[in-house]
């Protein structure tokens, strides 16, 4: 399933509060930035993910998120530095605004 405008546009309502949301289609999945800053991913499953490392990212560990892992060709798993938005930010403006600056303020 790629990306299409319905999951455009649910990003842009969901982090509005946060600055201008820009999107950008990749793998299927879409890249999304605020005032042209990375923060956020959503893969082509529909799996919205958070930029996070240090601190932010044991919060959101905290909080139940899981790590964006996938599988090498290798057979090993890697990861990518993105943490899912915790369940109940997704209905949550005001939450996943909250999520996203944290994200922004920490990269």
């Amino acid at each position: 399933m790629a990306v299409g405008n319905a999951e455009i546009e649910f990003v842009k309502d969901l982090f509005a509060d946060v600055g201008e949301i820009t999107t950008r289609k990749m793998m299927g999945g879409l890249s999304i930035y605020a005032n042209g800053k990375i923060f956020s991913v959503l893969r082509a499953d529909g799996v919205l993910y958070i930029k996070a490392a240090g601190p932010l990212a044991e919060r959101l560990d905290a909080a139940g998120s899981k790590l964006f892992t996938y599988d090498k060709k290798d057979g090993r798993q890697g990861h990518m530095n993105y943490w899912t938005l915790p369940e109940a930010a997704l209905d949550d403006p005001e939450a996943a605004c909250e999520w996203a600056n944290a994200s922004l303020d920490a990269n």
